[in-house]
């Protein structure tokens, strides 16, 4: 029966040595799929799964680190056959002893053992893998020499923290490759196999350096060392590696890694990912976000380039206290910076900036939106009406083209959470992404063409090609001169209206928005081929004192863009500044008396009347004996009601003030000059729009 036995093992090793790999197949095996991730200056900014360093090879493996690893883990390595007939003894024994106490069985396995099970069997503890593992392991030693098998074991075994093969382990560790361990490193490595998680440096350096102290001694007991050698190699002063901070780059990887399972099918080889994050960026948008969110309060930035590449997102204030991405995950209400859409869809219904319309009261289906400042202005512009983010405008172009036209224009421009269609939602008060807005507005900004947000720009496996991104320019959302024209208020807005604060010496189109109670601030915008969306708030939607889309936000948005763009070329827009009626307003000592339209906040930031500050006659809506308006844009010349009315615009302000040109006067037959026109609130006085007001 003995002989039968024999020879039937005899058999099945000999059968099983036949069908391994090679030497060379065996080291490029992969233990997992590992991804390296590339900014787009090609730094590697994320190792996630297994991470392996250079193969060394047995001559290239300093003999300390050898030594240490037989005399920890299988000290009669040079004499056994692949099984180690004593350490099997001894596993029986101990099982004997802790039968019934639910301990888990240990001791019998050896070097080559642990090969076969790494690279062909899984961890799962029973007797079935375990007569495999011994089969494979006796094959394996009639294959290969013991060196090539203790090759392979330090290549491949797991030290923790990600690391397989001592070459990595040392990387993580130490800051330099395995081939420059000394005695002290190449025990605290060794001293790891036995139980990563518990012994790595990173979870609890004592306990590594504990561990390796045991290490240094059984090596003295084996002859590896001397006893002044193991006292020489102070395990104490050994320094690691400090280890990577955990920092917003994360936010980025989080939201581009998954979107690999679309892209590629590659279960296994290692990759390598090439993606469009820039470094200078990113740190110039962390910095933004955590000097500018108020106390308390998150914030969120996306930088999207003009085919879509993402160069900057930040999800929060600090990724380690929180993983979650406010820039892709969270949905706010946007307040006027869902004007953009209604503006939109008002220019391509065929109005134009320059195009009057009343500021006054008005009520849609039980709904009355009310103004910032807490009164109407009258006759004004649409550039006007944008600049200052006037509720009525908005709601009156809401109401004109249709709710539900604007919802469309949203959806359109890339807005995926759901759009209702009830009249309030003109001032935003339907929930967004900050990614989605971001994406409409660099839509605008690229002529109206589709921009669709991208984070990874090539993969590959191996050394070959297995993803390249490819752009997709065909998609026209609105026509080339209606993007213009929202470019026109945009940048308007920026340099006279509420978004003052996000200009940077060039060219600057934008939009602020606040919601309701200051529970949101918003700034969205784009210059020179980059856009930028800001947002400010805190996860509990509680309000903050103070926040404005044309504060904090602009602020973070002004910060950031000055850096980002700082070497780009400087690219005016197809439309030039125009300024609001309210800024081409002569100097306010040409007024009797200065502005009475202060608008003071409460506890919560919220603007409320100040005290005796009514609104002036000349900001009220007049009307004739018969109740009907009267267009104040218009005037008669030298007051004789019957002569052809004149439009009040620059040229006529020019000649009030004497400013106009001899050829000018001539052409208005030098007339005598008129009163000044009605006293106009002043511009930044307003700020942005609140929904459900």
């Amino acid at each position: 029966m003995a002989a039968l036995g024999l020879a039937a093992l005899a058999i099945t090793v000999y059968v099983t040595r036949a069908q391994l790999p090679s030497f060379e197949q065996l080291k490029s095996s992969p233990n997992g799929q590992m991804i390296r991730v590339h900014a787009a200056d090609g730094t590697v900014i994320v190792s996630l799964g297994p991470s392996y360093g250079d193969w060394l090879s047995y001559d290239q493996i300093p003999t300390v680190m050898r030594e240490a690893m037989i005399s920890v883990e299988d000290r009669r390595f040079r004499s056994h056959l692949g099984v180690d007939p004593i350490g099997m003894a001894r596993a029986i024994k101990l099982g004997i002893a802790n039968r019934g106490t639910g301990r888990r069985q240990q001791g019998a396995s050896t070097i080559t053992q642990q090969v076969a099970r790494t690279i062909f069997l899984s961890n799962k503890y029973d007797l079935g893998r375990k007569m495999r593992e011994g089969f494979l392991a006796l094959a394996l030693e009639r294959k290969f020499s013991k060196d090539e098998i203790l090759e392979l074991y330090l290549n491949k075994v797991y030290f923790g923290g990600g690391a397989y093969g001592i070459d990595a382990a040392s990387r993580k560790f130490f800051g330099h490759g395995a081939d420059r361990l000394t005695l002290a490193e190449a025990a605290i490595i060794a001293g790891l196999v036995k139980a990563p998680s518990v012994y790595s440096p990173t979870a609890d350096e004592t306990a590594a350096k504990d561990r390796a102290g045991v290490v240094l001694s059984l090596m003295q007991e084996t002859g590896a060392i001397t006893p002044q050698q193991a006292a020489d190699a102070d395990v104490q002063d050994v320094t690691f590696a400090p280890e990577p901070k955990q920092n917003s780059v994360r936010y980025f990887t989080d939201w581009a890694l998954p979107q690999l399972a679309t892209l590629i099918d590659e279960p296994s080889r290692p990759l390598e990912v090439w993606t469009t994050l820039d470094l200078g960026m990113q740190r110039a948008a962390d910095a933004a976000v955590r000097k500018n969110a108020p106390a308390g309060a998150q914030g969120a930035l996306v930088a999207i380039d003009r085919d879509g590449a993402v160069r900057a997102m930040v999800g929060g204030k600090d990724y380690v206290s929180s993983i979650y991405n406010r820039a892709t995950q969270a949905v706010r209400q946007p307040g006027s910076a869902f004007k953009l859409f209604v503006y939109l869809a008002a220019l391509e219904a065929g109005h134009k900036p320059d195009d009057s319309v009343v500021d006054e009261p008005i009520t849609i289906d039980g709904w009355s939106p009310r103004n910032d400042a807490r009164h109407n202005i009258g006759q004004t512009t649409l550039r006007t009406a944008f600049a200052y983010s006037i509720n009525t405008v908005a709601a009156k172009l809401g109401q004109q083209v249709g709710f539900s036209t604007v919802a469309d224009m949203a959806r359109r421009f890339g807005i995926t959470t759901p759009v209702n269609t009830h009249p309030s939602m003109v001032l935003g008060s339907s929930e967004v992404r900050l990614l989605d807005m971001t994406r409409a507005f660099a839509s605008v900004g690229n002529k109206g063409v589709a921009v669709t947000p991208y984070g990874i720009t090539k993969v590959t496996a191996g050394g070959e090609t297995i993803y390249t991104q490819q752009i997709d320019t065909s998609h026209v959302l609105v026509a080339p001169y209606v993007a213009a024209e929202m470019t026109d208020l945009l940048q308007t807005t920026v340099n006279t209206g509420t978004g003052k604060a996000a200009q940077i010496g060039r060219p600057v189109a934008g939009k602020t928005g606040t919601t309701t109670s200051s529970k949101d601030g918003w700034f969205l915008g784009f210059s020179s081929g980059l856009t930028t969306g800001v947002w400010m708030g805190r996860d509990d939607a509680k309000p903050i004192a103070g926040l404005h889309g044309g504060t904090a936000p602009a602020r973070a948005f002004h910060d950031f863009m000055a850096v980002a763009v700082a070497n780009r070329p400087v690219e005016q827009f197809e439309t030039q500044v125009t300024l609001p009626d309210m800024s081409i307003e002569p100097d306010e000592e040409s007024y009797f008396g200065g502005p009475d339209n202060g608008v003071f906040v409460d506890g919560d930031g919220n603007p409320v009347q100040g005290e005796g500050a009514q609104p002036r006659q000349s900001d009220r809506q007049r009307v004739d004996p018969d109740g009907n308006p009267v267009d104040e844009g218009i005037i008669a010349p030298d007051g004789d009601p019957q002569a052809k009315p004149e439009k009040l615009d620059q040229q006529w302000m020019d000649h009030v003030l004497g400013r106009d040109t001899p050829a000018q006067n001539r052409s208005r037959g030098d007339r005598p000059t008129a009163a000044p026109p009605p006293v106009r609130p002043q511009p930044d006085r307003y700020s942005d729009s609140r929904p459900n007001q």
